[in-house]
């Protein structure tokens, strides 16, 4: 009997669990259908981030404020801003174009950090005929000011605020460093989230010497970024009746076999398949038929979960006592002298 690759994300059906994250490898419909034909059963476009939406807004309000002062038959001029594209058309066109062409879901993606006016591009995203929209919330908290529990309520809040705009199906995608994710993912699910991404990697500033300026510094992820991911699947996946998806630091196959097992209803993939190229995709999908098949799975449905927190053989691996077991149980690989 032949094994069922098939999963849901987001109430739709993936034929497997591989799902291109937002990358530039897909920014454009070639590299898209390339990725297709790797494989992969969804893709994230890049993200259109905030600062975008509203710098073209004020452009448009700045030329539209210009013809106003230039004739007095100027209202004539003005469209109807209700169906006019204030927004970056060609982001708009990808979704159409990509929908029209590709047999998968596209899934577009809102990254910002506040409820504001740009939420409303959602609404376009929709019209274009994205599946689903992803929202990256992006926040850096350096201001002391504003404690955990308000960073808490402004990502509840901007979940809602964009609900309100779409009926799309909606993922969220967070970071790792809140005091309790659990708690902080129920509450986005409760504002109205299709979904959870673990995790968003924010990107660190680096400082260049000589100029003594900040500057920004980006790394592919690495294998090892997964296990921090696993954990709180695993404690996820009991108490939330909610998407899962697990992205950072999944290379291989036995990442996406661990990464399913721990709860993860898909993984999104970018920077291995930037290393390795689209075709690394079709090899880690034959590699993980083939663990299935010779560990008697019949699906990815009857894996899924099974070693999450109530389901694994020991759940103190997932807690404070496999931290002490792995400081105790360190051995150098060599002698110090």
């Amino acid at each position: 009997m032949a094994v069922d690759l098939s999963t849901t994300y987001l109430g739709m059906r993936l034929e497997n669990p591989l799902i291109a994250s937002a990358c530039p490898l897909t920014s454009t419909l070639e590299s898209l259908e390339g990725l297709r034909q790797a494989g992969v059963a969804a893709a994230v476009l890049p993200s259109l981030f905030e600062e975008q939406v509203e710098h073209d807004e004020l452009e448009l309000a700045r030329l539209l404020d210009f013809w106003a002062l230039s004739s007095p038959e100027s209202p004539s001029y003005f469209p109807e801003l209700n169906t006019y594209n204030t927004g970056p058309g060609d982001y708009l066109d990808l979704i159409a174009d990509a929908r029209r062409r590709l047999d998968m879901p596209i899934v577009a993606s809102l990254n910002g950090n506040s409820a504001g006016g740009w939420l409303r591009y959602a609404g376009l995203i929709e019209q274009a005929g994205a599946s689903a929209l992803e929202l990256n919330i992006y926040h850096v908290p350096l201001d002391g000011s504003e404690d955990a529990a308000a960073v808490e309520r402004r990502y509840a809040h901007v979940v809602r605020e964009l609900r309100a705009e779409v009926r799309l199906p909606l993922a969220v995608k967070v970071g790792p460093f809140f005091s309790a994710p659990v708690a902080l993912a129920r509450q986005l699910v409760q504002a109205g989230a299709n979904g959870l991404v673990l995790f968003n990697r924010y990107l660190a500033p680096d400082i260049d010497l000589e100029t003594l300026k900040y500057v920004p510094a980006l790394e592919l992820s690495r294998p090892e970024e997964l296990r921090l991911v696993l954990r709180w699947l695993a404690a996820m996946r009991d108490q939330l009746e909610t998407t899962l998806v697990a992205t950072g630091g999944v290379h291989t196959a036995a990442d996406v076999i661990k990464a399913l097992l721990a709860g993860a209803d898909a993984v999104a993939l970018a920077s291995t398949v930037l290393i390795h190229g689209p075709a690394h995709i079709t090899h880690m999908l034959d590699e993980f038929k083939g663990w299935l098949e010779q560990h008697k799975y019949l699906s990815v449905q009857q894996m899924r979960g099974s070693m999450s927190l109530q389901h694994c053989s020991n759940p103190e691996g997932l807690q404070r006592a496999n931290y002490m077991r792995a400081l105790t149980s360190y051995t150098p690989s060599q002698t110090l002298r």
